[in-house]
């Protein structure tokens, strides 16, 4: 396990954990951007802490549900919007 990284998921449950995180943060950072917010803005709209959303779009934490939808909410965008697609583009695929 990397520092700063969740575990793997175990084999055979089909879900590329780290893929999956590093896609959903570089989707948040890109929605970010696209509005002109620094992460410490983010972070106030979203009521998070500016180095949790740091952490997100590094891909280093997996957030809950919840967290998806203030992101999203403070983003300005469709909870959906922010994760990856299945498949080979995406990060939920048999592993």
């Amino acid at each position: 396990m990397t520092a700063g990284r969740p575990p793997q998921s175990p084999p055979g449950d089909g879900v590329d954990r780290a893929g999956l995180l590093d896609a959903f943060g570089r989707t948040v950072r890109a929605a970010r951007e696209r509005r002109g917010l620094s992460q410490e803005d983010l972070a106030d709209l979203a009521g998070l802490h500016r180095t949790y959303v740091g952490a997100v779009e590094r891909g280093e934490r997996n957030v809950t549900l919840t967290t998806v939808a203030r992101l999203a909410l403070a983003l300005d965008v469709a909870a959906p919007e922010l994760l990856p697609p299945p498949g080979p583009a995406g990060a939920i695929r048999p592993i």
